[in-house]
């Protein structure tokens, strides 16, 4: 079996930079599954397709032409050859990505085009449910979590950075929108998995997330 190690959570708990540095030291392939939707959310927008209309959305989903690909600390997503790893990354595509996620019908459209994703020698993959629902036997099962301060943080200074700043305030209210949205939707709502490692990342620094785990991961055979 083509070992899977799923890291779930919230926006801003450091999902994405850990399992990029997670998927590099074991040479795994990667998957950043809220990128997904965030890049349906975006080519809804750019084509005029109503969030209302479920069965344009699946269309919409089952025809995009996307890959991802290393790039610095992150993965780059590309749509139609086209890099638009910043234009998904701010909070009105994350709001609407967690609008569209929530729709049975979409998810079940996207759910075997990111299992494709689980290939030798072995996978990483983020999201919210990629441990309860996409890859229920995942080796390993790690759910990242954070206080919604500490993560409009850490959004705050990644849009600063890229140049796209937006108020600290205005961020942090969209968080607690969109975790209170994700956390409660009906269909795959955000939460640990029975079997997954919870870890705090409030505190700690990305080395010390990937050192554990690294180590949880040894203790599972991973790697060796």
């Amino acid at each position: 079996m083509v070992p899977v190690i799923t890291l779930d959570g919230p926006g801003g708990s450091g999902k994405g930079t850990v399992s990029r540095l997670v998927a590099d030291a074991f040479g795994f392939h990667i998957l950043d599954s809220g990128a997904i939707y965030r890049v349906l959310a975006y080519a809804a927008l750019k084509n005029n397709v109503d969030f209302a209309d479920e069965n344009a959305l699946c269309k919409l989903a089952l025809s995009l032409n996307l890959s991802f690909r290393p790039a610095g600390e992150g993965v780059a997503a590309i749509l139609d050859g086209e890099d638009i790893s910043k234009e998904i990354r701010n909070e009105t595509t994350g709001s609407n990505a967690s609008r569209v996620a929530a729709l049975p019908s979409v998810r079940t459209a996207l759910l075997d085009r990111q299992r494709a994703f689980q290939q030798e020698p072995g996978l990483v993959g983020d999201g919210r449910d990629l441990g309860t629902v996409v890859f229920p036997d995942a080796t390993l099962k790690i759910f990242l979590d954070a206080s919604a301060e500490e993560r409009a943080r850490r959004r705050y200074l990644q849009q600063k950075e890229n140049g796209n700043p937006q108020p600290l305030e205005e961020i942090l209210a969209e968080i607690k929108i969109r975790d209170d949205r994700d956390r409660n939707r009906p269909v795959a709502p955000l939460k640990p998995a029975d079997d997954a490692v919870v870890i705090d990342t409030t505190e700690m620094t990305i080395p010390e997330v990937v050192e554990r785990i690294l180590s949880l991961a040894s203790d599972r055979g991973i790697g060796s």
